[in-house]
């Protein structure tokens, strides 16, 4: 088998166990199996750069620095959501509401209203073009981010590469970080004599925004997958299947 075909059965190989490990929660390997499969990866693109391709699992954890953080172009404008938090401000954004929908011609709406959690953490936008992840970017100011591409391939639960994608396709959602995860974090840097965060979302934001992939590899980040605007039905699964990982891991 020439190394091309070793490589791309590698890849094929290592994706399907990292699915089953990190969505399915049903991995059919163990770790020391499965990171001998990495390292034959590795050696093998170590030897034959040419084939090292953007979304192969190597291409996750131990990246080179960036110098800095290149500012982006949003597709779309990635809006923020306004707060209410009173009954009264809830009431007043319902009257301006009422008042633009008298503007357009509708009479007497109805209003329903859904609750959540809020999961707070740093808003980001995934693209995916031929259904490889090309880049990804912080909010910013809506319009431009920042690109932490270099970052964001460290957490595993976001796909290197999608089959059956649209030629081009967007999924946004948050990064953040668990309460116990953010606890033993602060725990081990503080056994290690380094300094504290203050909450859980800093703690998100400055790992995706430092301009180390090592640094961020080693700390528990997770993603929540909510939207993915213009893409109808297929953003709307790949937007689960994230979350749906991220929800699986350990």
């Amino acid at each position: 088998m020439s190394a091309s075909s070793r490589a791309a059965e590698l890849r094929k190989e290592l994706v399907y166990h990292g699915h089953r490990y990190y969505v399915l929660d049903d991995p059919v390997i163990g770790d020391e199996e499965y990171d001998k499969l990495l390292d034959e990866l590795r050696a093998i693109e170590a030897e034959h750069p040419e084939l090292v391709t953007p979304d192969s699992p190597t291409q996750r954890v131990g990246g080179t620095p960036v110098g800095r953080l290149e500012k982006v172009t949003h597709l779309q404008p990635m809006l923020s959501l306004a707060n209410a938090r009173s009954e009264a401000e809830l009431r007043a954004w319902v009257e301006r509401m009422r008042n633009h929908l008298a503007r357009e011609g509708i009479e007497d709406p109805r209003f329903e209203f859904v609750a959540e959690p809020k999961i707070d953490g740093l808003a980001i936008s995934l693209l995916y073009r031929d259904g490889v992840l090309e880049r990804g970017a912080t909010r910013g100011d809506g319009e431009t981010g920042e690109d932490v591409t270099h970052n964001l391939r460290t957490i595993p639960s976001i796909p290197l590469s999608i089959e059956d994608a649209p030629a081009l396709l967007e999924v946004r959602g948050e990064v953040y970080m668990s309460l116990p995860d953010f606890t033993a974090l602060n725990e081990r840097r503080a056994q290690a004599g380094l300094s504290t965060f203050m909450n859980p979302r800093n703690s998100a934001a400055g790992t995706i925004r430092q301009l180390d992939p090592a640094l961020a590899a080693e700390r528990p980040s997770n993603v929540y997958a909510a939207a993915s605007p213009g893409a109808g039905a297929a953003g709307l699964a790949m937007s689960r299947r994230i979350s749906a990982a991220d929800r699986a891991r350990p």
